[in-house]
């Protein structure tokens, strides 16, 4: 039977990052990580800063003990969450330019142009 490599971490990442984002605003930040390739640098970004858990299992059946027990380590969560914040910031600031020009910016009512001269 062939084995397959497993990171425990990734199921907790996403899900992690999905509750870190919900915590920002709306626009432009959860705007900006709706986007496929900017989730996918959040993702590797956290992953290429944490120390990942790896399991090898057999027609992956994981052990759902082997996966809390890893997850339920408050030190852990809190440099994960850290590292999501992190990653958010740094993603933002990178490609500024170019979510701001994706996401257009939600302008109030009374600041339209016919407004503007009285």
């Amino acid at each position: 039977m062939s084995k397959t490599i497993i990171n425990l971490d990734l199921p907790f990442i996403l899900s992690a990052i999905e509750e870190v984002l919900e915590t920002y605003p709306h626009h432009p930040y959860q705007e900006a990580f709706a986007h496929p390739a900017r989730r996918q640098d959040l993702i590797a970004y956290v992953l290429d800063r944490v120390m990942s858990s790896y399991v090898a299992v057999e027609d992956e059946e994981l052990s759902v003990r082997a996966l809390s027990l890893l997850t339920s380590c408050l030190d852990r969560t809190a440099c994960i969450e850290s590292t999501i914040h992190q990653g958010i910031a740094t993603i933002m600031q990178q490609q500024s330019e170019q979510i701001y020009r994706q996401i257009p910016e939600i302008v109030a009512p009374n600041c339209s142009p016919a407004s503007w001269f009285g």
